[in-house]
């Protein structure tokens, strides 16, 4: 919903900063404050953070992807979209189509904030479902103008247009309401989830909630009709280990699995689980060994929110669109004139262990694919960095694999390093550890004074070898303070039998890096001051004490996508 206490910290900077009410529906109109972030001379270079091929609206701030789908061929993307500031507030439906996931045609606002009995004070977040005459419906959470958070219906005007440019609110709404009975919070009460049929012939949808103190809660509703909507006996699912559970998710990825995500509030983490759901039962339960709380899977470790799926019918495949925030502060988000963008669209399956997911980026990037770069297999020896040449560093994409001829020197994982981000932020890119650390360094100054590292460190565990995947922002911006957070991520991966694996898209300000053919997954806002544009370089490094091999680089630089 784009409600996590950053947010709400960012919100009442601005408001101080502005003087303006950001929950009042008249400041849609206000002036956008759209300024340089840096001085530069070239005017070309006034913007050198705005991305090429991630999608977001040319000004003003974005969060949350709302009701994802393809209908009558046309993919469309809603989002969390204030009309009138970067800053967070006066929430409305930002609205987008494509042909293709990766140029787009931006529309007017689909939804606004109209009435006081359910969303005068806000359009937040939900989704679209297919219905069974094959035309869609949305369901959103608005606020009232007591602050209650209730789930809303809206339906397109005219179903026979493809590009669903109008929509129109239930004159039943609100359709689902907190319940007293069950002591509800309306304050916590929001984010409906795609909705699927029971074998009744009934409607499923689950709505986030918080209860009794860390418990996070997936309510279940019921509807024989899409409108008339009963709570069940007992939620989906709930955890009493997470606090309050934003934009839930809940998808079948095989015939007798499924994966219930969460956004937990209070972390900003994504975590999931793989689980059975009994479609008899309603009730979901994960399988042993799927750990049900933020120390769990994660669909990304890094800067990476509010993530929506939905079934492309089309092509057979589900997809996974996210909300990326800023590391900057919200007053330079103000000078810039805009905040936030969406990850690039990632297909996402059960990996074959049917333990934990895969993701990968969607086929159609490689349209924009131009002028390859191929590295023959290379000795990389201890300390040593080599620069990957002939592509457009600030805007390209990335496909690397190593082989580790010995293990020799591989350190030792001691038991008390459980936590990955920790052992990243501890060790950074330069410590020598024996088998790593190895990777790219990226959006990285000629001198390599300023970059982003994405690596792989080696170690022991008993008569095994754990692989760690990292990404690290310390050294990512020589000039501009903003939050430089190291994460990491185990990958279940064993180097002894297969190469280790990493592709990643730069796009000026974002560092997408997927590792293990998508195992794990890293997501990072930069914002260098001397590697911005065609200064930007990539760089090949081992800094582990051993040597490695470069067995496979392939890179292609990235055209622009169209957004108009």
């Amino acid at each position: 919903m784009g409600f996590p206490y950053v947010l709400l910290l960012f919100s009442s900077i601005i408001v101080s900063t502005l003087g303006v009410d950001i929950m009042q529906p008249e400041v849609f109109n206000s002036v956008d404050q759209s300024f340089p972030l840096l001085q530069f001379t070239d005017s070309t270079e006034s913007q050198p953070y705005r991305t090429a091929y991630h999608f977001q609206p040319p000004k003003n701030w974005m969060n949350d992807p709302n009701g994802p789908m393809i209908y009558k061929g046309i993919y469309h993307l809603f989002y969390q979209y204030n009309p009138g500031s970067a800053a967070w507030g006066n929430i409305t439906w930002g609205h987008a189509t494509s042909t293709d996931i990766v140029n787009w045609i931006i529309h007017p606002i689909a939804l606004f904030p109209s009435d006081p009995s359910y969303d005068i004070k806000g359009c937040w977040s939900g989704s679209a479902t297919i219905l069974q005459d094959g035309t869609p419906a949305i369901l959103y959470t608005g606020i009232d103008s007591n602050n209650n958070q209730v789930q809303n219906l809206a339906v397109p005007k005219d179903p026979s247009d493809p590009y669903l440019v109008e929509w129109i609110k239930s004159t039943h709404n609100p359709i689902m309401e907190p319940n007293d009975v069950n002591k509800i919070n309306t304050t916590l009460f929001r984010d409906p989830t795609t909705a699927w049929l029971g074998p009744d012939g009934k409607w499923r949808v689950i709505v986030g909630n918080e209860r009794e103190q860390n418990t996070g809660l997936a309510l279940l509703y019921t509807s024989a009709d899409f409108v008339h909507w009963t709570e069940a006996e007992h939620p989906l699912h709930s955890s009493n280990e997470t606090g309050m559970w934003e934009c839930p998710d809940f998808f079948p990825v095989s015939k007798d699995k499924h994966v219930l995500k969460a956004s937990v509030f209070r972390s900003l983490v994504e975590y999931y689980t793989v689980g059975t759901y009994d479609r008899h039962t309603d009730i979901y339960v994960p399988d042993a060994g799927s750990v049900d709380n933020e120390s769990g899977l994660r669909l990304d470790y890094g800067k990476y929110y509010a993530s929506k799926s939905f079934y492309d019918s089309d092509k057979k495949r589900r997809i996974l669109l996210s909300w990326i925030n800023e590391s900057t502060s919200a007053n330079i988000d103000i000078m810039k004139g805009w905040s936030g963008l969406q990850a690039f669209p990632r297909k996402i399956w059960l990996d074959k262990s049917g333990k934990q997911l895969l993701q990968w980026p969607v086929e159609e990037i490689e349209k924009l694919r131009t002028d390859q770069v191929k590295l023959p297999i290379t000795k990389l020896k201890a300390g040593s960095v080599v620069e990957v040449s002939g592509v457009t560093s600030a805007q390209v994409d990335v496909e690397i694999s190593f082989s580790i001829p010995m293990f020799e020197k591989a350190e030792v994982l001691e038991s008390s390093w459980t936590n990955p981000q920790e052992i990243c932020s501890q060790r950074g890119s330069s410590a020598n550890s024996g088998v790593g650390p190895f990777g790219l360094l990226v959006l990285a100054s000629s001198d390599i004074q300023e970059f982003t590292a994405v690596f792989f460190i080696v170690f022991k565990k008993n008569d095994k070898f754990v692989v760690l995947m990292c990404s690290d922002q310390k050294r990512s911006s020589l000039d501009l303070d903003y939050d430089k957070t190291t994460y990491g991520g185990f990958l279940d991966v064993d180097p002894v039998k297969q190469n280790l694996s990493l592709r990643t898209l730069i796009d000026h300000s974002i560092v997408e890096s997927f590792g293990g053919g998508g195992k794990t997954c890293i997501t990072a806002r930069v914002y260098p001051t001397l590697a911005i544009n065609d200064k930007a370089h990539i760089f090949v490094f081992n800094n582990g004490t051993q040597h490695v091999e470069i067995s496979n680089l392939n890179a292609w630089s990235l055209k622009q996508a169209q957004i108009n």
